[in-house]
């Protein structure tokens, strides 16, 4: 099978799909995969309306209104349960070698921010944030994503659209790990509170975790090694009752100085669940966390290419939600395509992320309504020439540069704005 349709049910083939209870009166017209479906590709287009896209895919009539209802009675669960069954890891050690560490999995854990957009309903669900120049322009909603660094695969999602924090939505991704997994994640997460849910986690499921911990917590030293590496205890503290420790962590500290021409020296403060230097030397750990940074560029892909912006533009905050994991799910289908276009022949992220986007668009839109005048080979051979044209199209290798964490202040005689106000009535000219 061809098509964007075929491409998103490959992403949930050899598992069943989440249903939702029966209601009242005559059944739905529209099944809830097609429906699911069209969404994700009404949100991987920048223009029309998701009845327009609805018909394009199924050649079918399903007017604005009704997907909007559609849309407002499905339970969040569903959605949660459908990135839940159809994220999934990709990468496999022998064809794709750049995305395992020693055999070990790289996954990350980061989070991001989403604009809602300044509807009654949105502004009546989520609140702004304060500051001391006033209240921010848009509320916002947090997203916490489990990433396959080496492809850019969302492997979980958790959305926050109960007002989660991003600290409480990644302690709900551990229970999503992998299996010989090594995690990566910044200092949000480098707690002794969080380091021992991450390494009952990892228990679980024989993964491991490098985290970037934060300098203002004391561990006691058990033993240095050859590679300068130590062995520390962190004591679990309980939550209100700093004075109680509940327990007590061994852990592996990786303490390097990152240095370079120009920029200020930056100590980094590690640690790990491998306490084992022989299988995990201190510098390769080092060099291995600079590989984090691809949760950013990940963000970066769903906000600027597919997206066009962090300003979601649902009306109401379950929507802005199911927004949200359509876009995630759109960005594991671009993964299996950019897998796909670099058929083991190049690294999956020299593959333009944007490029196999724009390029893809055009050919799920040919095969939609085209169905019934191309042949099974003619759309076989027009596929292998659009791969062919995206492993064209390859990324430059990244040059390694920095730059400096500074901003530039602005000057301007426009006066601060505190509230928002708007004006109705006609121009008025004076000729002078």
């Amino acid at each position: 099978m061809f098509g964007f349709v075929a491409a998103f049910q490959q992403l949930f083939e050899g598992t069943a799909l989440p249903t939702i209870p029966k209601r009242r009166g005559r059944p739905a017209r529209v099944p809830l995969l097609a429906l699911w479906s069209a969404l994700v590709f009404h949100f991987m287009h920048p223009a029309g309306t998701l009845g327009e896209h609805f018909a394009i895919l199924f050649e079918d009539a399903l007017c604005d209104s009704a997907c909007s209802d559609r849309r407002a009675r499905l339970p969040w669960q569903v959605f949660a349960e459908l990135m839940q069954r159809g994220l999934r890891p990709l990468a496999q050690v022998r064809r794709h070698a750049k995305s395992f560490w020693r055999g070990w999995r790289l996954v990350a854990l980061d989070g991001t921010q989403w604009s809602l957009s300044n509807t009654p309903q949105n502004n009546a669900s989520m609140r702004k944030a304060k500051s001391r120049r006033g209240r921010a322009a848009f509320a916002k909603i947090v997203t916490g994503v489990l990433l396959e660094v080496g492809w850019h695969n969302p492997l979980a999602a958790a959305i926050g659209h109960r007002g989660q924090s991003e600290w409480e939505l990644a302690r709900s991704l551990l229970a999503q790990l992998p299996k010989k997994a090594l995690l990566l994640a910044d200092r949000l997460h480098g707690c002794a509170a969080f380091a021992v849910e991450a390494l009952e986690a990892g228990r679980r499921v024989g993964s491991h975790f490098l985290i970037r911990a934060r300098t203002n917590i004391k561990a006691r030293p058990v033993r240095r090694y050859k590679d300068d590496s130590r062995l520390i205890r962190v004591p679990v503290r309980a939550k209100g009752k700093p004075r109680v420790i509940l327990q007590w962590l061994e852990l592996r500290e990786i303490r390097v100085r990152v240095s370079r021409r120009g920029f200020k020296t930056q100590e980094l403060r590690l640690w790990t669940s491998l306490l084992d230097p022989k299988t995990a030397p201190a510098e390769e750990r080092a060099e291995l966390y600079a590989q984090r940074w691809e949760h950013e560029l990940y963000y970066r892909e769903l906000k600027r290419p597919l997206r066009k912006g962090a300003l979601l533009q649902s009306h109401t905050v379950m929507t802005a939600a199911q927004e949200i994991a359509a876009m995630v799910l759109a960005s594991a289908l671009l993964a299996k395509e950019r897998a796909r276009a670099a058929a083991g022949q190049v690294p999956v992220l020299r593959v333009s992320f944007i490029k196999t986007l724009e390029l893809m668009r055009p050919l799920w839109l040919v095969f939609a309504l085209g169905a019934d005048l191309l042949s099974a080979d003619q759309k076989a051979q027009l596929t292998e020439r659009f791969y062919e044209q995206a492993r064209r199209c390859l990324s430059r290798p990244r040059r390694a540069r920095s730059c400096p964490r500074a901003v530039r202040q602005p000057v301007s005689s426009w006066p601060r704005l505190l509230k928002n106000e708007s004006f109705d009535g006609p121009l008025r000219f004076a000729f002078v």
